[in-house]
């Protein structure tokens, strides 16, 4: 049964190399393809949809990635993109992307969705700082969302 939380994975994945070699979107998921058909990176190989679903959100990311970022930088308080770590950086990409252009999505299943990646690839400190920041653009974006107040 194809799993979009497990699709999210691949794109994170996917966006983590691409974020860390400087490869092209296209190539970081063939590179993941290829190593799930040689039974390196999964014990179950991607199904159709969960493809066609993380190469949906890898490459919208990639595409906006000015856009998203901006929007990211706007919504973190004392924390500059580049200073933020790998893994938190590409799962903001990743559900910011979704919060802007995934409007089949709901805003709440895309922000629990990035919480439950911070969990499981973060560290101990990353559920709280991708919510928080995710709460941010959702209320900036119009999709939900507490109010902030700037400090």
């Amino acid at each position: 049964m194809a799993s979009r939380r497990r699709a999210r994975e691949f794109a994170l994945q996917s966006l983590y190399e691409v974020d860390i070699s400087g490869a092209s979107v296209d190539r970081a998921l063939e590179d993941l393809w290829a190593g799930q058909l040689d039974g390196e990176l999964s014990a179950r190989p991607a199904e159709d949809e969960e493809i066609k679903f993380a190469t949906r959100l890898a490459a919208g990311v990639v595409r906006r990635q000015a856009e998203v970022d901006a929007l990211i930088e706007g919504a973190s308080l004392n924390w500059r993109l580049a200073r933020m770590p790998v893994v938190d950086r590409n799962i903001l990409r990743l559900a910011s992307f979704e919060l802007l252009d995934c409007t089949d999505i709901p805003s709440s299943v895309s922000i629990n969705e990035a919480v439950e990646l911070a969990k499981r690839f973060g560290d101990k400190d990353s559920r709280s700082f991708v919510n928080g920041i995710l709460d941010r653009i959702a209320a900036e974006t119009g999709r939900g969302g507490r109010k902030h107040r700037r400090r």
